[in-house]
């Protein structure tokens, strides 16, 4: 069984209460930057998170990837990260930052297991509605896959 799906089936597990956790969701274009090349290579998609403890968040996101020109000749891009968000207890900072890490999974005709690390901010308009930037590194067998420049709007 893939990591990812474990992964996924520990977190409904994971003793929460409803009364101090709380999750969002995000939606994201990004440009990546790949081999020297800045913006040949698009992706667009949308996740989400739930908070477990304080800051402590499990999330996962699901994105296509695609040459600038070519839509049609994508992947598909899962990535199941934990990640911490900076925030205070009573949520009243608008701004706010996060790192995250964790297994991403390419898949087209076949897969291929991709580690990612990353980080951002999310800044709050509303209670509710949020523009989230944020800067995420994919990496395959240690080597540099690609970078991409996540730009979009979050929910809570």
């Amino acid at each position: 069984m893939k990591p990812c799906f474990l992964l996924l089936m520990l977190v409904p597990a994971l003793p929460l209460n409803a009364a101090e956790h709380s999750g969002q969701a995000y939606a994201f274009f990004a440009p990546h930057a790949t081999g020297g090349e800045f913006g040949d290579l698009l992706s667009a998609g949308a996740g989400g998170e739930v908070f477990l403890y304080r800051g402590l968040a499990a999330g996962a996101d699901l994105a296509y990837a695609f040459p600038r020109g070519h839509g049609s000749d994508g992947i598909g891009l899962l990535t199941v990260n934990p990640s911490y968000h900076f925030v205070n207890k009573d949520r009243t900072n608008r701004f706010v930052p996060f790192v995250t890490a964790g297994y991403a999974l390419a898949f087209r005709s076949g897969t291929a297991n991709l580690v990612n690390f990353g980080g951002g901010v999310t800044y709050w308009f509303t209670g509710s509605v949020g523009a989230r930037v944020e800067v995420r590194d994919y990496r395959i067998s240690g080597q540099d896959a690609t970078t991409q420049f996540r730009f979009g709007v979050a929910f809570r």
